[in-house]
């Protein structure tokens, strides 16, 4: 049994926020089933992309999903999704999605077929204006508190970090409102925007606060971290390894491990600091960092990592997207959580479950993206109840389509 084995969920989503919400469900036991036009939806051929046009990105953020393909664009194909959407019983009647709230996927319109549907619907702003994380996070103040030392332009992430915990959090939402379902009987619209989540994390983290009760705006500090020690250093051999030191045990394992302690009452006593302190080790981070940079930069990062990993050193290589798949045994069979799949059209693909574990459940190893419209027949006769002449027939008329035209 997985955690939320009988939990239906209908998809209607693109790119990010709402397929990764569905997608961590289904990796916990939900029946997660994602309808698209037939051909696919906006993200069917986002990049990364094989040479004949496969996304990798798509089969990353569907795996263990069902899928289905309907012709949206006419009004049968739109009830037939309808049906799904409002189907029976006390697991179904669950919606997630990032597409507009109106018109026939309206909760008004929805509701009128389910009483206690419950609809989570992903936003860009809270207003429903349209936004993305590029476009969120230049706002959220992050872009100009990220860059080199002294930089004077924005500089924006590469990860998509809003969109990824607006899906996080529209999974919540999905769990919380069925709860509440269950408990009162009553569904309700969930709404989660881009922006909400973003700003709030601001709010959170104490940066709007800096801003309204010290003045302070946050500079860009380049690989440094904000209000403790951390820092990048080259190795003997060419590779970079980041340092960070946030607890005072963390901090005497580095000092340990680099064999600076007899210079640190020097730098105490012209910073005129105690060490002991995060925030003095922030402030005289520019002493600390060449003495322990010379003890790095003289040693291979084998060394490096063999001494760290012995005194408990906080610390982390930097790596390729290539190196961290080749090198770290992280995203190796050694770790559970990762096994080579077979992701039908691309090959054996290493793919990653759910990051959580449960001491009660056993962990679900990840499945594979589905194909488009792989599970169209299944869905429509299973979750339908359609005899196999009404679905032949709704082949026939272009309405339906399955892996092999999808």
């Amino acid at each position: 049994m997985k955690p939320l084995d009988g939990l239906r969920i209908v998809e209607g989503s693109a790119f990010v926020a709402a397929p990764l919400g569905g997608m961590s469900l289904a990796q916990l036991g939900a029946d997660v089933i994602r309808f698209d036009n037939i051909g696919g939806g906006l993200d069917f051929h986002r990049w990364p992309c094989t040479p004949d046009g496969r996304s990798l990105f798509w089969a990353g953020m569907n795996k263990g999903k069902r899928s289905i393909a309907v012709d949206l664009r006419r009004a049968e194909g739109r009830e037939l999704i309808t049906e799904l959407i409002t189907a029976p019983g006390d697991d179904n009647g669950v919606f997630l999605s990032n597409f507009p709230e109106g018109g026939w996927l309206s909760y008004e319109s929805l509701q009128h077929r389910r009483e206690d549907l419950i609809y989570v619907n992903v936003l860009g702003n809270p207003d429903g204006s349209t936004a993305v994380d590029y476009t969120v996070n230049p706002a959220s103040g992050f872009a100009y508190a990220t860059g080199p030392v002294g930089g004077v332009l924005p500089t924006n992430h590469v990860l998509p970090a809003w969109d990824m915990a607006t899906g996080l959090t529209a999974a919540l939402g999905v769990l919380t409102a069925e709860r509440h379902r269950a408990r009162k009987g009553i569904g309700q619209l969930v709404t989660v925007s881009l922006a909400d989540v973003a700003f709030a994390m601001v709010a959170n983290l104490g940066y709007l606060a800096q801003a309204q009760l010290l003045h302070e705006e946050r500079p860009p500090i380049g690989n440094d971290m904000y209000g403790a020690f951390g820092r990048d250093f080259p190795t003997a051999d060419g590779r970079r390894v980041m340092v960070v030191a946030i607890s005072l045990r963390q901090w005497q394992s580095l000092v340990e491990a680099t064999g600076i302690s007899q210079h640190l009452a020097g730098v105490e006593a012209a910073f005129d600091v105690d060490l002991t302190n995060e925030g003095d080790r922030f402030v005289a981070r520019d002493a600390l960092a060449p003495l322990i940079g010379r003890w790095i930069s003289a040693r291979k990062l084998g060394e490096v990592a063999e001494r760290f990993d012995h005194l408990g050193v906080c610390w982390g290589a930097y790596q390729t997207f290539g190196q961290l798949l080749d090198e770290d045994w992280r995203v190796s069979e050694m770790n559970p959580l990762f096994r080579d799949v077979e992701q039908p059209g691309l090959g054996k693909v290493r793919a990653a479950g759910s990051p959580l574990t449960f001491s009660a459940i056993e962990r679900t190893p990840p499945a594979p993206a589905p194909l488009l419209g792989q599970h169209t027949d299944a869905v429509l006769a299973g979750e339908l109840g359609l005899s196999g002449t009404e679905i032949g027939r709704l082949h026939d008329d272009g309405l339906v389509a399955g892996p092999d035209h999808a």
